[in-house]
């Protein structure tokens, strides 16, 4: 959640990310920094206390409390290997530096001085003394290696971990020896998640695989070959990523983009990368959720660091990628999955693929310009399968597409041009919607409603992909936002029809809300949020 404020974390963990089933939370630095609106003084530490542009002290244990409510656990962003690149200043909380001098905390023999000119920045990446005792970018380093330094940076992660912090990623790990990084952690009072970052780079002498002993490593390699095999190469390349010389699979965290490389190598076909990192065993992965204005290299948080999401789609500035069905709809996958073998994969062009994760679930992903009409072999029981990318299962009902998977596991099914489909055993149910083609338009649906236990709500209306009135067909609406209840649902372009939403009781009455029909006209392209309240 890059970017986002303590209390708004705290809100979308209790509204959102709980219910979705996403096990961690990763959030921006704690402690004081320089002053200024950008994303990287984030980056720029001043002091161990916990003040930030994103909230104070108690306004993080608030936020750690409610995630942990809902079962999500947190991961703080931590800096060990450097304070500012500022001569001096004064911090967001107060606190006076200069360079090399932090009040109370560090003074000039606390860094690395490692003699290179101009400032002692890292020239050769083929050394790895420079890589590890030079300044990266100007950032005073720290001296590591020392034991008051060890023990002030176990002191300031043993505060984190006593509000209850359950991991911490390394910011520039790269630029501190391992060695060092070992002595910090068996410092602490307890064992937390630990996830690095070591930037992969062609012939230098510091590479991820020196730092799996301590923990996983970002496997900077696995995004650019998603982009590579997505938009020139062929995504029937992704099949064997363990043989590829990278971190071990189960050492790595693999991402589609970072705050880092988002601002470097925009990304397109975004929804795509991720299904691949969640249906693909390789790696344990993570989903930036970001906002608009990434590509403004030095763009703070929109909305003052609020961040506010409507059903589906972000608001305020917010892309609210977390939400989005084709990434939300896979944490259930991989949920489900867990460390099931890839199997039945199938390739017949280069990119067009499809595997089965052993019994439980299966993909197929066309990212070809024309349809892909086959029977596949999935390995998964009989029965009916909600497509998870376009929507959840409620009451045994899709709320988007469903396929059916005869007695001996086959499939046969039409996967359209830059289309995908996931399926997985704990999400069983009949479709009401028809599959989406590329002139649909994603009409999202979302409606403030006040229910009690065992109602589920519906949307009705005058088209087929509606129910055409059918109140036996009408569209089942995810309540993990409740009391907004949302639900995309595709529909033609230039269409006009008329809608209603509707409460099923669980003893099977129906309760329509007052007439009269509401009445939308669907654009000619794009996407259309429709944000209603019960009426």
């Amino acid at each position: 959640m890059f970017q986002w404020s303590w209390d708004s974390v705290a809100a979308e963990c209790t509204s959102f990310l709980g219910a979705a089933g996403y096990g961690f939370v990763q959030v921006n630095s704690a402690q004081e920094h320089i002053q200024g609106t950008q994303w990287w003084t984030d980056y720029q530490p001043v002091s161990y206390t916990l003040t930030s542009k994103h909230g104070n002290r108690q306004q993080y244990q608030n936020m750690v409390d409610a995630c942990h409510a809902v079962g999500v656990k947190v991961i703080a962003d931590t800096i060990w290997n450097h304070m500012t690149g500022r001569d001096s200043g004064v911090g967001i909380a107060g606190s006076s530096f200069t360079h090399y001098n932090y009040p109370g905390i560090y003074q000039t023999q606390n860094f690395h001085h490692c003699g290179l000119e101009p400032g002692d920045a890292i020239v050769n990446y083929k050394s790895t003394k420079e890589v590890w005792t030079c300044q990266l970018v100007g950032l005073a380093d720290l001296a590591t290696d020392t034991e008051y330094v060890r023990q002030r940076l176990a002191t300031y992660t043993n505060d984190l971990i006593s509000l209850g912090v359950d991991g911490l990623r390394l910011d520039a790990a790269k630029h501190i020896d391992p060695v060092d990084i070992a002595n910090i952690l068996s410092r602490l009072k307890s064992k937390p998640y630990i996830t690095q970052e070591v930037v992969w780079g062609a012939g230098q002498a510091v590479t991820p695989a020196l730092y799996i002993k301590t923990g996983d490593v970002e496997e900077f390699r696995f995004s650019s070959a998603l982009r590579d095999a997505f938009l020139t190469g062929g995504i029937s390349s992704l099949q064997n990523l363990d043989s590829r010389g990278w971190v071990a699979g189960s050492n790595a965290n693999t991402f589609v983009s970072n705050h880092d490389t988002e601002r470097r190598v925009p990304l397109t076909r975004y929804s795509f990368f991720p299904f691949v990192a969640s249906s693909h065993p390789y790696g344990t992965p993570t989903i930036l959720s970001s906002y608009t204005t990434f590509y403004n290299k030095d763009a703070g948080g929109p909305n003052g660091g609020a961040g506010t999401c409507s059903g589906n789609v972000g608001t305020n500035g917010w892309f609210c990628q977390h939400r989005w069905p084709a990434v939300a709809g896979m944490v259930g996958f991989r949920n489900k999955v867990g460390n099931a073998v890839l199997t039945n994969w199938v390739s017949p062009s280069s990119q067009q693929i499809a595997f089965a994760r052993g019994s439980i679930g299966f993909v197929a992903i066309n990212n070809a310009d024309k349809a892909w009409s086959t029977t596949f072999s999935t390995g998964l029981p009989a029965g009916s399968y909600c497509n998870v990318i376009e929507g959840l299962s409620l009451a045994g009902v899709c709320s988007g597409t469903a396929f059916t998977i005869n007695s001996g596991g086959s499939l046969t099914v039409t996967v359209g041009p830059r289309q995908a489909i996931a399926i997985h055993t704990g999400a069983l149910g009949k479709g009401t919607a028809t599959p989406r083609t590329a002139q649909q338009i994603p009409v999202m649906f979302s409606e403030n409603v006040t229910t009690t236990f065992g109602e589920n709500v519906f949307v009705v209306g005058s088209l087929p992909q509606l129910g055409n009135w059918d109140t036996s067909n009408a569209i089942p609406l995810d309540p993990t936002n409740n009391p907004v209840w949302g639900a995309t649902v595709y529909l033609p372009p230039n269409a006009a029809f008329q809608y209603k939403f509707i409460r099923k009781q669980s003893n099977g009455s129906i309760v329509f809300e007052s007439d009269p029909n509401r009445q939308n006209t669907t654009p000619a392209s794009g996407t259309q949020p429709i944000v209603t309240s019960w009426r």
